[in-house]
């Protein structure tokens, strides 16, 4: 079994667009779409935010788009709870998705330090801008 790193940039895209994925095989009912709809908002906007945070004019701002990510990892996991506690998709299905949004919850605060520069100074991801993170191997039957 072979690890590989990935840039948490590109680990935040790639959980948008298997987002993306689950919604576009949602059923076309009413109840589905709602939910579907939220949950492809909240997980879509993760990485704009994450994204925006690097481009903070201040602490304040920083700060807020750090937090905008993360609330909106929250959000997308409870809409694909609800997707599932309706029993709209199976929860094995969404299990790997599921897993990755807490996963994410978890890195994403690491992935900052805590701004000390001076004031009005550019604030600055940990080390590099890009992250290197470990990925675990991703199960061969998941839909999404």
């Amino acid at each position: 079994m072979q690890k590989e790193e990935i840039d948490l940039r590109d680990r935040i895209k790639d959980f948008a667009l298997r987002v993306l994925r689950m919604f576009s095989t949602l059923p076309k009912t009413a109840e589905a779409q709602v939910l579907g709809k939220q949950a492809l908002r909240s997980g879509t906007s993760v990485g704009a935010n994450y994204r925006e945070a690097y481009r903070g004019r201040s602490k304040a701002e920083f700060i807020a788009k750090c937090g905008d990510s993360l609330r909106e990892l929250e959000a997308t996991s409870y809409w694909l709870e609800l997707l599932v506690d309706a029993e709209i998709v199976g929860a094995d299905r969404l299990a790997p998705l599921r897993r990755e949004c807490d996963e994410l919850t978890v890195l994403l605060p690491s992935a900052f330090s805590s701004p000390t520069s001076a004031q009005g100074a550019r604030l600055e991801p940990k080390a590099s801008r890009r992250m290197p993170i470990k990925r675990a191997p991703r199960a061969s039957t998941a839909v999404f």
